[in-house]
């Protein structure tokens, strides 16, 4: 019990600071300098300000300066934070492994969050998430499985890529001869059109590290299932507000195939 509370407690210490770096990264921001403050009224925060979950219960969720409202996204990535080290710890138990698996997926809960709030994808984060999962092993064979599964998803991903990119252009070219006239026949009248960011490539092999090919299939079939329900209530919006960031769907299917991993793997074996 006392190891799961530590879990849980280190977990929202850590959420604390991913706060920090999901606002500041976006902005080009230093995660150091300066120290924590108030957006609102620049007052630097004391220490007992920055008590994850306690000091926002305690301040009634404003800045203790200025009454400013402070954002439910602070609370909320400690606690999603400190669940997932919780939860990991419960199921694995506590080892260097299993802590760099938990700030693998910290990585992506980051991600998931600056690419719904701001349609991006750090690189820094991305590369920090590999990182985390390759090295996630329990032995230096399985640090080169894990790299191996990484290149693999990176290198298919990118595939993928360019021949979705390839045939909607090209689609779009053919739309685009239809209404051609001499006078733009000798120019591009349609857009190059991508099917997916490179940071979603970057996400694959994350994927691919943390869960081996089989789970990593698994994983994509379910985010493409989470994500379903969200473009069918967008149908009929514009098209910027019709597109839906995927890192959130890819990272809440890698979690949950990453703790139900041995029954789909169970139920794979038995049907396939």
């Amino acid at each position: 019990m006392e190891q799961l509370l530590f879990a849980f407690i280190f977990g929202t210490l850590i959420g604390s600071f991913l706060n920090v770096v999901i606002f500041r990264i976006p902005k080009d921001e230093s995660i150091i300098f300066p120290s924590s403050h108030c957006t609102a009224c620049g007052n630097s925060l004391k220490a007992w300000h920055n008590i994850p979950l306690f000091s926002w219960v305690v301040l009634r969720g404003k800045c203790y300066f200025c009454d400013s409202k402070i954002s439910m996204q602070y609370p909320a990535i400690e606690l999603f934070s400190g669940l997932i080290f919780l939860i990991l710890a419960y199921k694995f138990g506590i080892s260097f492994p299993i802590f760099l698996i938990g700030l693998s997926f910290l990585m992506l809960l980051a991600l998931s969050m600056i690419d719904f709030k701001y349609k991006m994808v750090p690189d820094s984060l991305n590369l920090l998430a590999i990182l985390f999962a390759v090295l996630g092993s329990w032995s230096i064979g399985g640090i080169f499985t894990n790299l191996q599964n990484a290149l693999l998803f990176a290198g298919g991903f990118t595939l993928l890529r360019f021949t979705l990119s390839y045939l909607l252009t090209a689609s779009a070219h053919r739309e685009a001869k239809k209404t051609q006239t001499s006078w733009t026949k000798n120019y591009h009248t349609y857009p190059f059109i991508e099917a997916m960011g490179e940071g979603d490539i970057m996400v694959a092999a994350t994927m691919g590290a943390l869960l081996g090919v089989k789970l990593t299939l698994v994983a994509i079939f379910l985010s493409a299932l989470l994500a379903l329900p969200v473009m069918l209530l967008l149908r009929g919006r514009t098209p910027e507000e019709q597109k839906v960031p995927f890192v959130p769907f890819l990272a809440m299917a890698t979690f949950i195939v990453y703790l139900l991993d041995s029954p789909i793997l169970a139920y794979i074996e038995a049907n396939y």
